[in-house]
């Protein structure tokens, strides 16, 4: 098994790239170990001293690590849990599902921005190692929650205001604004 990695434009976090599906759809994200309990990859991924998130993709594993180590520390462990999982046929997640699928509870705005994301906005941000999923639409405000490589990257600002939120508005005229939330 070949596993390759990719930086991101967030330099706490590296894209790692198993070469196989990862969820297959949807996304998780975990910046806990406790939080990890439903993934036993991600838990495994946090017994390694310095990873801070874990993030999980169709087909990528994003890793976030604290301040205290250095990536050429840290990517022989990683690589290491991850083939060690995969080669064992263990699974990526015990449950859970997409928090941005489009319900039937759905009113028509917010299925236009589920759509858009989907559509447009997430497969983009998954190049990088990332995410953004809908949080809530209320008074013309969207709030979206960015994960993975998006959570805390430098350039997550403008990429929420200068992109997401141009498009939206350009698309749906009762979108004002957009604001992540944590």
């Amino acid at each position: 098994m070949f596993i390759q990695t990719e930086q991101t434009p967030n330099p706490a976090t590296l894209k790692f790239l198993p070469g196989r599906e990862v969820l297959g759809h949807g996304t998780a994200d975990f910046t806990s170990r406790e939080a990890a309990a439903r993934s036993p990859l991600a838990e495994r991924l946090f017994e390694i001293d310095g990873v801070a998130g874990v993030f999980l993709g169709a087909d990528f594993i994003t890793i976030t690590k604290d301040g205290s180590k250095e990536w050429f520390l840290l990517k022989p462990s990683i690589l290491g849990v991850i083939m060690e999982h995969f080669t064992a046929g263990k699974p990526v997640l015990l449950h859970g599902g997409d928090d941005n699928a489009v319900t039937e509870d759905d009113d028509e705005i917010v299925q236009q921005i589920k759509e858009l994301l989907d559509t447009r906005v997430r497969p983009a941000v998954a190049q990088d190692g990332g995410d953004i999923t809908f949080h809530g639409f209320d008074r013309g405000v969207v709030y979206l929650h960015m994960k993975g490589s998006c959570a805390g990257c430098p350039s997550s600002t403008a990429t929420l205001k200068n992109g997401i939120e141009n498009m939206l508005r350009h698309y749906i005229p009762e979108v004002v604004e957009v604001r992540a939330v944590r």
